[in-house]
């Protein structure tokens, strides 16, 4: 059980908030014109409400994970599973690539780097990839060592 917004979640609630997501991972996917397989039907990590990591199949190699969809109160954007088969690599990936689009963006620039987002969005968005760096970092998340 997690506790959010001041109210305690139960896994029924927990699972239908990842269950309602999928579908807008989906559209999302098409919206970027990504070529993949199947969606996972619960997502490999997440803190319902905040922030999901999803699975997505290779369209060129069956069965095996060939992108990774971060979706939340933050950016929706992917990445690629090459280098990263693990959700905390990949959580990572996805920060850092926040922060290095960021440091790129010119001063004045209308949106940030290649991802589109308002250059308003900046100190959100600076905020998020430290949180996802956060849980990236945080080995107690992590129980499987082998991917520190």
């Amino acid at each position: 059980m997690i506790k959010s917004d001041d109210k305690e979640w139960d896994e029924a609630e927990e699972e239908a908030w990842c269950r309602s997501v999928r579908p807008k991972v989906i559209d999302y996917l098409a919206s970027q014109k990504v070529t993949h397989g199947q969606v996972g039907n619960l997502p490999a990590w997440h803190v319902a409400p905040y922030v999901s990591l999803w699975a997505i199949e290779s369209a060129k190699s069956p069965g095996w994970v060939g992108w990774w969809v971060v979706y939340g109160n933050l950016p929706t954007d992917y990445c690629s599973a090459d280098e990263c088969r693990h959700p905390r690599l990949a959580l990572r990936r996805l920060a850092e690539s926040w922060k290095q689009a960021l440091s790129e963006t010119m001063p004045g620039a209308p949106t940030i780097g290649a991802l589109g987002i308002p250059s308003d969005f900046a100190p959100l968005l600076a905020s998020r990839a430290e949180t996802l760096l956060g849980f990236a970092g945080d080995d107690g998340l992590w129980p499987d060592e082998m991917y520190g």
